[in-house]
């Protein structure tokens, strides 16, 4: 099936591929038509000119009369071309001048502009008129174009004779949600869908020449309505207004209310619809043509002699309560655009559904059902996402740099037994829904639970949302009216306030959240839980003193010239063990399994090292390049192998399990001399709980003092028995790898030195030609008799960077592990540098940096 998908895949991005090749060297689905006129003008960005050319293809009609002088520039919306208004260009154009442009971005002009908003476009009409060497003009903009002509008088007033609305936009407050934000939410979405499938999808330019493109997405993502109103109350000119009252596009409202912020304005409102410039042209060209003639006449009203009565109308404030109620199909659009705005903010839709409850433009019980709708099917679509996708893109980077398996497993349990705690928490918390509903998903909890949370949750948190915006809704607008003018300042504090609440506040409400605080803060105040980038910096620093003194960043490398990179930084674990073959049986046994194995292959090959070690398991599976006990397992069955062997990448060893106590031993000698000295010793504790019958392992883990302060990992580590109730008297191994990054106890282990026990050591480290600085990892039934030299087993040697792990004991304090580990890192360099004086080379920097690069590999293919 994986490879089925794969290929799949491939011929998927090879049509892509195609579908790009060919758009790119076919020709622009939409040239301008043999009738049309070409004019290059510069692009606009923002407020500036650029100095690319564009294209403007437009229609011209000239009636050969006296009033060819006057012309009237007609501007088409979104999406289209100047095809929608070329019926009534060609009946004006028997009379006056009749211009027709394609804007830059549709039709037959240039399609690729850097930007493409009404006042992007005004700029590019007053290019066109300069041009065309046109002082004046009567602008008529229909739909979406009513907002490029307002641009257009607003950058250049004396240059406009007239303006006609024709179906047009303006008033912010009329379009869409009436809320800028918003809106431009629902624009951002649109435009990103359209440009994924555009862009995304094999469609060899189809898509292109489509009426939803991605020119008519940018057309109205990069306008700002907002401006319109202050350009309407500021018009001083002649106007003509003509609006269908069954427009479902732009409400017939907005009509009315131009017509009151524009005292002067004509006012005509038919039976018709949004398409009358196409479906009546000779009507709307009847009314222009003698609206134009009047204003020629000089016989058009002005503001300067519209009637006081309106002109104080115009002086009103607008008032939200004037909108009016929405109903019939433009209420079931705002009700779907409601739904769909939930995908950008819940909780933004459900105060905007509000206000508009509150002004009355729809009733409660729509509102609270659309803004329903779309959370519980969101919530429902990012749940479905992880659940398909979730598992895909874990086991890939980045995403599985930051989430492991192990912490998948633990997440999914807790979602299990907690997940109509966590729906609500982040139902009223806001920015946790989707990482937390994707997360769910993906750890295939049950959907048909889900769905009844998200139900129950959305049923009680949307109403209660919806009907508090809807009765405090002026002081809500003036609460979103401050929160925009000082965005930044609101958001970091929103951000600290929802840091402190998620991180603190919650947790502190329930005895597991306290014991993990309790945990976390451990971590932070005892240093020898602190990550590697927080402890290490002082030991670098002396590490790059010492390498100055002794000129040369690699020398210390030379310090075990047995072991490549000295045992830096991937040395083969195998390897080593294979110089310590001298000492026979106090080495478990061990063999290499190569990557070159099939899982069988090395399946087999483990079970008969278990015959030959006695027939019985545990043994150890562990990489041959490790770090810090990754990978490290002890398995109890065969079952257990086959999973681990399916699952490892790269050489592996299996190796004899040698029961009994664990020691690090650190041991070295320098060049010369006849015997070595042991450095230090750390008794290594592993971690068990005792089931009381009652706890289940994950509470037994938080009661702990040792084990809260690593409960993450041991949440990872055990993540399938954490709900488990561990019987009474029972002994649950926490941690069975002597490794204090997995949890383990470290002791300062002082009390085991014997002369005997460091002369064993000593014998077995000069079996190992080469071998000079490094750490025992040693297991032993009896301490006694480890004391006196005999009845030990190693089962691993570390180089270079090996550490006097000693340090880790709870009573040392940090300057105390500094100095330890300062001296070890001096007698590193002082025994590499007189291996170098008697011949040894370091490794150089190519060859630590392939160490280092070696050692990257097998522990990514790990993860």
């Amino acid at each position: 099936m994986r490879g089925r998908l794969r290929w799949l895949a491939w011929v998927y991005l090879g049509l892509l591929l195609a579908s790009h090749i060919v758009r790119r060297i076919a020709p622009r689905p939409h040239p301008a038509d043999p009738d049309e006129l070409i004019q290059t003008v510069l692009a606009e960005r923002g407020d500036h000119r650029t100095g690319r050319p564009v294209h403007i293809a437009y229609r011209q009609y000239l009636p050969g009369t006296a009033d060819s002088t006057v012309t009237v520039l007609l501007v088409h919306g979104s999406p289209g071309d100047n095809g929608e208004v070329s019926g009534i260009a060609r009946i004006l154009g028997e009379r006056y001048r009749t211009i027709a442009p394609d804007l830059p971005g549709f039709g037959g002009s240039t399609w690729d502009v850097p930007d493409y908003s009404n006042r992007a476009h005004a700029e590019y009409l007053l290019q066109l008129l300069d041009s065309l060497h046109i002082a004046r003009v009567h602008l008529l903009g229909f739909s979406m174009g009513g907002g490029v002509v307002l641009q257009l008088e607003a950058l250049a007033p004396d240059r406009v004779r007239s303006i006609t609305m024709l179906s047009a936009i303006g008033a912010q407050e009329y379009e869409l949600l009436g809320d800028y934000h918003l809106n431009h939410a629902i624009h951002g979405l649109q435009l990103a869908g359209l440009w994924l499938l555009r862009e995304g999808t094999p469609q060899f330019g189809w898509l292109d020449d489509a009426m939803l493109s991605v020119a008519y997405a940018r057309n109205f993502y990069d306008t700002d309505q907002r401006p319109l109103r202050g350009i309407l109350q500021r018009y001083a000119g002649p106007m003509l207004i003509l609006q269908g009252e069954h427009d479902v596009l732009v409400n017939p409202a907005l009509a009315r209310e131009h017509a009151r912020i524009v005292p002067q304005a004509e006012l005509y409102m038919d039976q018709g619809d949004h398409f009358t410039a196409f479906t009546r042209p000779g009507d709307v060209a009847a009314q222009v043509g003698a609206f134009v003639a009047k204003v020629e006449r000089g016989a058009a009203t002005v503001r300067a002699t519209a009637q006081p009565d309106r002109i104080a109308q115009a002086e009103r404030p607008f008032d939200p309560r004037d909108l009016p109620r929405v109903e019939g199909f433009s209420l079931a659009i705002v009700l779907l655009l409601l739904a769909a705005a939930t995908l950008i903010s819940e909780d933004l839709t459900c105060i905007t559904a509000g206000l508009m409850i509150a002004r009355g433009s729809i009733g409660f019980v729509p509102g609270v059902l659309a803004c329903f709708a779309g959370i519980f099917v969101g919530d429902l679509l990012v749940f479905l996402s992880g659940r398909v996708l979730g598992r895909v893109v874990l086991g890939r980077a980045p995403l599985r740099w930051f989430l492991s398996a192990d912490a998948v497993a633990v997440a999914s349990q807790w979602v299990e037994r907690r997940g109509a705690r966590l729906v609500f928490i982040t139902r009223v918390v806001p920015g946790t829904r989707l990482p937390s509903y994707f997360a769910a998903g993906m750890l295939r909890t049950s959907m048909l639970r889900f769905a009844l949370y998200f139900f129950v949750a959305c049923a009680i948190w949307t109403p209660i949302l919806v009907g508090l915006a809807a009765a405090f809704g002026e002081a809500v607008q003036q609460a979103l009216s401050i929160f925009r003018e000082r965005m930044a300042l609101y958001l970091l504090v929103a951000g600290l306030v929802l840091f402190v609440v998620l991180k603190l506040l919650l947790p502190l409400s329930t005895w597991r959240g306290r014991r993990l605080l309790l945990s976390r803060w451990r971590r932070l105040t005892r240093w020898e839980f602190w990550p590697r980038w927080a402890f290490y910096p002082p030991v670098v620093l002396y590490i790059l003193w010492l390498a100055f003194r002794n000129r040369g960043l690699t020398v210390f490398t030379a310090a075990n010239p047995a072991i490549p990179g000295g045992g830096f930084v991937g040395e083969s674990k195998a390897a080593i063990l294979e110089g310590l073959a001298g000492a026979g049986e106090i080495v478990a046994p061990w063999v290499l399994l190569p990557t070159g194995m099939t899982a069988e292959a090395k399946l087999a090959r483990v079970r008969a090292q278990v015959e030959e070690w006695g027939g019985r398991y545990p043994v150890v599976l562990k990489p041959d390049i490790g770090e810090r006990g990754s990978g490290v397992a002890i398995v109890q069955s065969e079952e257990e192998a086959r999973t681990y062997l399916e699952a490892a990448r790269g050489d592996l060893m299996v190796q004899r399990f040698a029961p009994g106590r664990e020691f690090g031993v650190f041991y070295y000698r320098r060049p010369g001399e006849e015997t070595g000295r042991v450095f230090s010793i750390t008794d290594k504790r592993l971690l068990f709980l005792t089931g009381d019958g009652e706890h289940t392992l994950e509470e037994l883990i938080l009661q702990d003092d040792r084990a809260v302060c690593m409960a993450p990992h041991h949440f990872r580590r055990h993540a399938r028995e954490l709900a488990e109730v561990i019987p009474r008297g029972q002994s649950f191994t926490l941690v069975e790898v002597g490794t204090h990054a997995r949890g383990a106890l470290f002791l300062d282990g002082e009390w085991v030195r014997t002369p005997a026990m460091e002369a064993a050591i000593d014998r077995l480290s000069r079996t190992f030609e080469g071998f000079y600085f490094g750490r025992y990892d040693i297991r032993t039934e009896r301490v006694d008799e480890f004391q006196q030299g005999r009845g030990f087993q190693v089962v691993e040697l570390n180089g270079a960077t090996a550490e006097a792990t000693s340090i880790y004991d709870p009573s040392n304090r940090l300057f105390s592990a500094y100095r330890t580990l300062f001296v070890q890192w001096r007698l590193l360099f002082e025994i590499a540098a007189e291996n170098v004086r008697r011949g040894a080379k370091p490794a150089t920097l190519g060859e630590v940096w392939a160490l280092m690069r070696r050692h990257r590999q097998a522990l990514g293919s790990r993860r």
